[in-house]
């Protein structure tokens, strides 16, 4: 086990500067071609929603322009439908051209070959993206040996990594995360692998409290000048180590094992019938309702490379992107302009949440303030939200069984939900694992600092424990 914990320490310290390889969202939109600002070539939405199926009830719309061929993705009830804006042509077929078209917006050198793959690889351990088998793996001949993975069903990116990444993805992720492609395939039992290695992990360091405390009770009194009574370096190190690390080396033990269980039922038990966040966009308006014609955006800010239709408990605005920044548009009016909830709106919307999903309730109290400053349950998330502004945002306390809090930003529509649960949540994995702590979250230095000490110090204990279990192993061999 100290093997298990070494393994976890070092490839934390990695963790803490490299990750493992993932396309994000924005730069899939950054490979997309600018959207055309002739309206001549922008069909009305009505024409496009009437392509769909019978009944087919919309949840969400999104433009984009990929390979020179517009298209709108529409998310239903029955599943999403990809139209290209000019309804004479087809969507464009995941064949060898487009592949290779793909392939070099992510990388110009030159494609060494493409391989076709029939199950998930190391890079690829996601049971989601089994829908896209076969998948295609192109290999570029450059210095860096970059590698990408193309969906054959979606043509979407799926993954894109270079030599250095994967070489600190085997060091740090794939260890710490237990990401080996045979055992992330199988959900289930990768869950139950990290649950047995961890639980068994907090079995193991409350025995060593016990026998340290138990130590320390018989030998306490004949020790004058000295803190340990071991005299050999090994044990001396891993009983001082642990005594002034094992309480640390516990809860991230523990916050490991957290992070993949539920708590219990009456922790979780929740008053709505769906997650406020959900329910408070799971009805989007009338295509009507959306005044703002999405061409109107595409002439005012001509560097936009996708649109999306969104909406906040039915009022209607779009997501625009350029793939650096994202900015929120009100489509409530014909001439654009920026996104701004008030305080009524805001108050009405959560006043209509409890009485639409929370039946047979008067509806709580509700404390609605703003704050500028960032709080224990909404902490900067700069290094994740780059594009996005946090602050001022509106905070609203409500009197309900849950203790909800809700955190609402007026100028992107952003809703971040704190209840019971995600407070237990929170205090027993984000707080412990991360050392998400109030005063740590906003001073990266200090956070930093502190992770390094708790890891060196975790790193002494398993280390010392490796030594002296190789050498028990050695004298029982010798026996």
């Amino acid at each position: 086990m100290c093997l298990v914990f070494m393994t976890w320490f070092l490839s934390a310290f990695i963790m803490m500067y490299h990750h493992f390889p993932h396309v994000s969202n924005n730069e899939i939109i950054r490979k997309n071609k600018k959207l055309s600002s002739s309206s001549e070539q922008s069909p009305s939405i009505t024409s496009i929603i009437k392509r769909l199926p019978p009944n087919a009830e919309i949840k969400g719309i999104t433009l984009d322009c990929r390979l020179k061929q517009t298209v709108f993705h529409i998310k239903t009830n029955k599943g999403q439908f990809d139209f290209p804006s000019d309804s004479l042509k087809e969507l464009s077929k995941i064949n060898k051209e487009f592949i290779s078209n793909t392939a070099q917006l992510w990388c110009n050198a030159p494609i060494e070959r493409i391989d076709t793959l029939n199950e998930l690889d190391q890079w690829t351990p996601y049971i989601r993206l089994k829908k896209e088998i076969p998948i295609y793996k192109i290999y570029f001949l450059d210095k860096e040996k970059t590698q990408l993975y193309i969906g054959s069903k979606s043509g979407e990116v799926l993954q894109f990594s270079n030599q250095k990444e994967r070489f600190w993805s085997w060091i740090g992720a794939i260890p710490h995360w237990a990401y080996f492609s045979w055992l992330r395939q199988n959900p289930d039992l990768w869950f139950k692998t990290i649950i047995f290695l961890t639980g068994l992990g907090c079995l193991m360091l409350v025995a060593g409290f016990w026998v340290a405390i138990d130590v320390w009770r018989k030998t306490h009194t004949h020790l004058i000048h000295k803190f340990s009574p071991y005299r050999k370096k090994w044990y001396h190190w891993h009983y001082v180590s642990g005594i002034f690390f094992g309480f640390f080396v516990l809860t991230f033990t523990f916050s490991g094992m957290m992070s993949m269980i539920d708590h219990p039922a009456w922790i979780r038990k929740s008053i709505f019938m769906i997650e406020p966040q959900v329910s408070l966009r799971l009805k989007m308006p009338k295509i009507e309702n959306y005044v703002l014609d999405y061409w109107k955006l595409i002439k005012a800010y001509p560097n936009i490379r996708q649109i999306e239709w969104n909406n906040f408990d039915g009022h209607p605005y779009y997501t625009i992107t350029d793939g650096k920044k994202e900015q929120y548009i009100d489509a409530k009016d014909s001439i654009p302009r920026p996104l701004f909830l008030s305080k009524t709106e805001i108050l009405h919307s959560l006043e209509s949440l409890y009485k639409n999903n929370v039946p047979g309730t008067k509806i709580p109290q509700i404390k609605l303030t703003p704050i500028t400053h960032y709080e224990t349950y909404y902490r900067d998330m700069s290094n994740m939200m780059k594009e996005r502004r946090q602050l001022p945002v509106w905070k609203a306390v409500v009197e309900d069984p849950n203790n909800s809090i809700f955190y609402i930003h007026p100028e992107t529509g952003d809703i971040r939900y704190v209840d019971t649960a995600s407070r237990w949540k929170y205090w027993s994995f984000t707080a412990l694992h991360r050392m998400r702590f109030p005063g740590l979250c906003s001073n990266i230095t200090l956070r930093k600092a502190l992770l390094w000490i708790l890891l060196l110090g975790g790193s002494v204990v398993s280390l010392s424990g490796v030594v002296l279990g190789i050498k028990y192993i050695k004298r029982k061999i010798r026996l």
